[in-house]
């Protein structure tokens, strides 16, 4: 069978997700900086992070404790893409209610703002970001604040965050918290809309981007958004079983089950007819589609059999819960 090139082919800027996909809380994830670092050489690399609690710096350093070169201003936050928002919703130099830790207020007084954490200061806006210290105070002065009209902005709505101790709550759950108690929802900045990923390219002015992310609901959704081609790499939040059940507008461009695969050719995703039934096959995978059943024909690699089963039931147009998907389609 034929194979086309590696997804970096014709790429001026790589964009990569840190949670799952360089990192997962302080241990870096087999494969991913020996790959960076590959990519590096020929290509420019930027880094986003919907993660509000710590600086561009915090990160940075992060990252170069792994080995991969990498500067503040290589890591794009979205505390960083919510100050350009807030910047055109308020007067420059006015008081902000923070809710968040020091990557958030550090971005906003940056920006030329005066921050408070109390809404008795009558501030101009909110504007809202996780950290693990975020509680009921924080959130309430948020929601007296808001109830007089004030813009709100938030770094990012991701229900999970991903930790080494497993999957915790992230920013949307408390957002959802000020929304409850206010009637109203903000603008966000971060991933899966598209300020974060607008702030990116334009720092690294890039004309051929390709976004890498773990998880489908944001990074996946976020990139199509913005009209970048996307990786979902297998090692963080959303796995084989989420892929194949992926909705139209959250589809990634390749799947990869590490970063490893950046660097291998991607192969052709084959597909032909058989007594009314869609068969594809891709390398050695082949799954059939017929009638609401889908078929493993031949199994193949396990990456290649998901890629096989992902394409057949996209290009089909049915819904998942309408289809009979064996396990090994996607099992770990």
């Amino acid at each position: 069978m034929t194979e086309s090139g590696s997804p970096l082919d014709g790429v001026d800027l790589v964009l990569a997700d840190l949670d799952g996909v360089v990192y997962t809380g302080a241990l870096a994830i087999p494969f991913a900086v020996d790959s960076l670092n590959t990519v590096a050489r020929s290509t420019r690399v930027g880094y986003i992070t919907n993660n509000a609690s710590r600086t561009s710096e915090s990160v940075a350093e992060q990252l170069s404790s792994f080995g991969l070169a990498v500067g503040a201003d290589d890591v794009v936050t979205s505390p960083q893409a919510a100050v350009r928002l807030l910047s055109g919703l308020v007067p420059a130099g006015s008081v902000i209610l923070v809710v968040g830790g020091e990557g958030l207020l550090v971005e906003v007084e940056r920006a030329g703002f005066v921050t408070t954490t109390s809404a008795e200061d009558a501030p101009a806006a909110v504007i809202q970001g996780f950290h693990p210290s975020v509680g009921w105070t924080q959130l309430a002065e948020a929601g007296f604040a808001l109830h007089t009209g004030i813009p709100w902005v938030a770094t990012n709505t991701d229900w999970t965050i991903p930790v080494a101790r497993g999957i915790a709550p992230g920013n949307g759950t408390l957002v959802s918290a000020v929304h409850t108690a206010v009637g109203r929802l903000p603008v966000v900045a971060g991933k899966p809309e598209t300020p974060i990923f607008e702030e990116a390219v334009r720092r690294f002015a890039g004309t051929a981007p390709l976004f890498i992310g773990d998880r489908l609901d944001t990074d996946i959704l976020g990139a199509n958004r913005a009209g970048i081609p996307s990786v979902l790499v297998l090692t963080g939040i959303d796995t084989g079983k989420q892929v194949i059940a992926a909705d139209a507008k959250s589809r990634p461009t390749y799947i990869l089950e590490d970063l490893r695969q950046l660097h291998e050719p991607y192969p052709e995703i084959v597909e032909r007819t058989e007594d009314g039934a869609s068969v594809i096959s891709v390398n050695d995978a082949v799954v059939k589609l017929a009638d609401n059943t889908v078929t493993i024909v031949s199994p193949g690699s396990r990456i290649d059999l998901l890629r096989a089963g992902c394409a057949v039931i996209w290009r089909s147009g049915r819904a998942i819960y309408g289809l009979t998907v064996p396990t090994e389609l996607y099992a770990p």
